[in-house]
């Protein structure tokens, strides 16, 4: 079996957002880059589990990005994939990212692929859907678990209110979320062979953006804590009524 997992590069929680060119971009420098924290712990390492339990499957990466990305692309080779690709060129566009993995999918002919439910940084959790319709494949989105029997997968994903279990037949798309699997840390082995795994780097296929940045902005910054005795709920009542207005 052949699966294919989309990575992406994201800030670290903890940096510190800021805006260039006139609040148009994101401000990279000083930046920690990680791999994205939804690709990395559940799509990638149940991924990792699947191959653990038939060694004959492989496990191939993809990325779209440019050299900078490669830190994190070693990284997920050291946890466990088999070789990675990198598809040349930066952009914020879904349908563009979309289209690139697209690409790299249909010549690789997977049985399987996984992304996480979305990058921590812009919180879309479109490419998953636009990746599945450009293959022509079954897509489930939110799962929380995965299994395999055979060519017949059982997903269970969250829905409004509860949670919902499917059957289908692969080849299949599948964005994860927490629940699919555990966080892995890579090994000393895994950091050290991945420096000689493949990683390939392609260019682009040529597609149109739909969607441009206009700008970023910031939240407002929090307002104080206001602090009411408990021997006063009169007061609590009033503030939320008539400053917080939620009664």
């Amino acid at each position: 079996m052949k699966i294919l997992v989309c990575i992406s590069k994201t800030p670290d929680t903890t940096a510190k957002i800021a805006f260039t060119d006139n609040n148009r971009k994101f401000a990279a420098d000083g930046v920690q880059w990680i791999l994205n924290p939804y690709d990395e712990w559940y799509a990638l390492v149940r991924a990792i589990e699947l191959k653990e339990k038939d060694p004959a499957t492989v496990i191939h990466l993809a990325t779209v990005g440019l050299a900078d990305a490669e830190p994190i692309i070693r990284k997920a080779l050291a946890l466990g994939g088999d070789e990675a690709i990198r598809i040349n060129i930066d952009s914020t566009d879904t349908f563009v990212i979309a289209s690139q993995l697209a690409a790299v999918a249909k010549e690789g002919g997977y049985d399987l692929i996984f992304t996480g439910k979305e990058t921590i940084d812009f919180n879309g959790a479109t490419v998953g859907g636009m990746l599945a319709e450009l293959l022509d494949i079954p897509f489930i989105s939110l799962a929380t678990k995965f299994e395999l029997n055979g060519s017949t997968a059982t997903v269970t994903r969250e829905i409004e209110g509860g949670e919902e279990t499917d059957e289908v037949n692969l080849p299949l798309l599948v964005s994860c979320q927490k629940g699919v699997a555990e966080q892995r840390i890579p090994n000393m082995k895994g950091i050290m062979g991945a420096r000689t795994k493949p990683l390939k780097v392609v260019e682009p296929v040529s597609v149109t953006a739909l969607t441009s940045i206009v700008s970023f902005e910031l939240p407002p910054a929090k307002a104080g804590v206001k602090l009411v005795s408990a021997d006063q709920p009169e007061e609590l009542v009033r503030l939320l009524h008539e400053e917080a207005k939620l009664i």
